[in-house]
């Protein structure tokens, strides 16, 4: 075999590597990891949970940055380049980096199949160990007890939320799903939870665990003051703090959790107020209730669950008057259309469906009859593309309007990329 040179010829090949996109199971990559020896000194927060896992991971970044360490975070998945998944220092890897990470995972599997993930996950590790930053933050891929991240002893563990999603990997009720996240808590080590009401199986599993529990609300939480907002937790409190520059009701909560993290980790990773102040203002993450300049105004957001669609829902309104609001919205077939239509369905005038590419994209055709099982009366036109459908979205829209994509990483990837070459290639790093 002709080793791959480039990074498309690497990510191809990877995703050759195992018969199946999703094998969940740590059993595989221990292994590989093992004969990779690429040990990670330095204090690891591992970020699991339904919503708000890429928000946390990025205000954690922001502030670490901000407090003058150097960062390793490691997310998934991408909206426009590979590349986007494994920052060192705030810095997009570049192709010969992970060219070389993967080679250096190829060497070290021998006949052991990996998945795409698993494959990525262990390239990044490789790549953190080598650069040895002061933290790394790993977000998990999907659950957490046998995700690829967790292979990784986490020195702090958050669970940012807990909502149905991935069914058929992680069960179809809140117990069985916050079982499976619960699954990166370690034994004497913080975990912090998010999610004001978590499922009881989160509790038992940080008791088996005995790992050191915060929960939001009981252990530490958020109040807004006006304009500001103040962090509180028993052993004290930080109070004028400037809301994180994410927008999206939720992001307070995000904040807090990150918080919690950070100050759990404070005699290694301590953060000045000043430090913290910054980092909240600096935080960026593209496709997340992302607001473009002009007009018409276009949010670009990923949200493709009932949870996270019920945010996007809130946060519309938020966003003052529109004539008219028109979704453009591209999704996975095993993702819940109908609980996702239901929520947004209020707040849209008018649907632009885009169909997805793949096995596992659904087709516009699809996405026109969960519409109509919903009993949504609002006119809706189907379009083979994420882009097509953004076009004649833009096409319709008067500056008064507001234009929504959303469903998928893969829709607001598409729309990203498209936008990306209308201004003549510019990259952003987020």
């Amino acid at each position: 075999m002709v080793a791959p040179r480039t990074l498309a010829e690497w990510l191809s090949f990877v995703e050759r590597q195992h018969s199946k996109a999703i094998e969940l199971g740590l059993e595989r990559v221990a292994q590989v990891y093992g004969r990779l020896r690429a040990r990670i000194d330095c204090p690891v927060i591992t970020v699991g949970g339904t919503n708000g896992k890429g928000s946390t991971c990025a205000i954690l970044e922001a502030v670490l940055r901000a407090s003058g360490f150097r960062t390793g975070l490691y997310t998934s998945p991408h909206l426009v380049r590979y590349n986007e998944r494994v920052r060192i220092g705030a810095r997009e890897a570049e192709d010969a980096e992970l060219c070389e990470a993967f080679g250096a995972v190829e060497a070290a599997r021998g006949s052991v199949p990996l998945t795409y993930f698993e494959f990525g996950t262990l390239a990044a590790l490789w790549l953190f160990a080598r650069a040895k930053p002061d933290a790394v933050v790993l977000e998990v891929g999907l659950g957490g007890r046998l995700d690829a991240v967790n292979v990784i002893d986490a020195d702090c563990a958050v669970l940012t939320s807990i909502g149905v999603d991935h069914v058929e990997y992680l069960g179809a009720t809140l117990e069985s799903i916050g079982r499976e996240k619960a699954g990166i808590f370690r034994r004497g080590r913080p975990a912090v939870v998010g999610e004001p009401e978590p499922p009881v199986s989160v509790l038992q599993a940080a008791d088996a665990a005995g790992a050191r529990l915060m929960l939001i609300g009981r252990d530490f939480g958020y109040a807004r003051e006006g304009s500001q907002w103040r962090y509180w937790e028993p052993a004290g409190a930080r109070a004028g703090l400037a809301h994180p520059a994410l927008r999206g009701g939720l992001q307070l909560r995000n904040a807090a959790v990150a918080m919690c993290a950070l100050e759990s980790l404070r005699d290694r990773l301590p953060v000045g107020m000043q430090h913290l102040r910054e980092g909240l203002a600096q935080v960026t993450l593209p496709g997340r209730f992302q607001v473009l300049p002009g007009r018409p105004q276009v949010i670009l957001d990923v949200a493709h669950n009932p949870q996270a669609a019920r945010a996007l829902a809130k946060a519309i309104t938020e966003t003052g008057f529109a004539a008219q609001t028109i979704a453009v919205l591209g999704m996975l077939r095993d993702k819940d259309i109908a609980g996702v239509v239901r929520e947004l369905a209020p707040r849209v005038t008018r649907w632009h469906l885009a169909g997805l590419g793949g096995e596992r994209g659904a087709t516009a055709a699809e996405l026109a009859a969960a519409l109509a099982a919903e009993g949504v009366a609002a006119p809706a036109a189907e379009h083979a593309s994420a882009v097509r459908a953004f076009a004649a979205a833009r096409g319709e829209a008067g500056e008064s309007d507001k234009i929504i994509v959303f469903g998928s990483f893969l829709t607001v990837g598409e729309v990203m990329a498209h936008l990306e070459a209308e201004r003549g290639g510019v990259r952003s790093h987020g």
